[in-house]
């Protein structure tokens, strides 16, 4: 059949209206709209990481997966109706973007370049790059990478402060910086790299007891955001109102202390003033 230019014109910005119709990116009900409609909602979590989301027998533990909890109970759903899903954190945006989940509670950092693609609430923790190293290691800081191999998560924030800021260090990445540990066990890496929060979990597993330490000197600071599509100010706006509320009635330190807390931190305090990803 043949279509003049006009007709077929006229056929594209009709579909053009259809929700969906330019890429699922823009599609479906927003966060606050899936919550109350069918009181579920998706959440991606990277599933190796110690007392922040570590999956064991299909069971999710740690302190973003309260985060989660947290926040899906004030959107009135049921966390035993939360549908997990793993992810890495080169996938984060891409599983926000192509509708995989509702939302990405990952120690994901907050930062100029992926507020772009999609949208922040929090952060609800701050958290450091720092380094773990072998117990009989000499590192003592960043100054002392020259030369030597550090591993981290292929795209993460910290790998690429690595390279940038420290270029005479080697770079090791993978998919995921659990990779990295039997590497720094083996020597085949001298060490990881990521946020301080995330060491410390690896360092306090009872397997790795005696064998790792955190170098304890902080050199960023990386804001930890909940995302979900670029469009949904308004969950974004409703998730903060979610936070404060958690930090008000304890259930944001319940859930610190039940997870993180046990290596020894006090639970930090939320700056609601510092919640103002929404609107970018």
């Amino acid at each position: 059949m043949r279509v003049t230019r006009a007709a077929a014109v006229v056929v594209f910005a009709a579909l053009s209206l259809i929700p969906g119709a330019c890429g699922r990116d823009d599609s479906g009900p927003d966060v606050i709209e899936k919550a109350a409609e069918t009181k579920t909602i998706t959440i991606g979590v990277i599933p190796n990481q110690p007392n922040l989301s570590l999956k064991t027998d299909g069971t999710y533990v740690g302190f973003d997966v309260e985060i989660g909890k947290i926040v899906a109970k004030g959107l009135g759903v049921d966390p035993a109706n939360i549908q997990w899903k793993d992810t890495t954190v080169p996938d984060r945006e891409r599983v926000i973007k192509d509708g995989t989940v509702d939302l990405v509670v990952a120690t994901y950092t907050i930062n100029d370049a992926r507020k772009k693609a999609i949208r922040f609430a929090g952060p609800y923790y701050v958290a450091g790059q720092d380094l773990l190293v072998k117990v009989n290691s000499t590192i003592k800081g960043p100054e002392d990478l020259d030369g030597k191999v550090v591993c981290s998560s292929a795209g993460s924030t910290p790998a690429k402060r690595i390279r940038s800021q420290y270029p005479k260090t080697r770079l090791q990445q993978y998919d995921q910086e659990s990779r990295c540990l039997p590497d720094l066990e083996s020597g085949a890496i001298d060490a990881v790299t990521t946020d301080n929060v995330v060491l410390l979990g690896y360092a306090m597993r009872p397997e790795n007891a005696g064998k790792f330490k955190l170098v304890g000197k902080t050199f960023s600071e990386e804001p930890y955001g909940i995302g979900m599509k670029k469009r949904d100010r308004a969950s974004c706006e409703k998730i903060n109102e979610i936070l404060q509320a958690a930090a008000r009635d304890g259930s944001y330190k319940a859930a610190w202390d039940a997870t993180l807390g046990k290596g020894g931190k006090s639970a930090p305090t939320l700056d609601a003033s510092e919640m103002s990803h929404c609107s970018a």
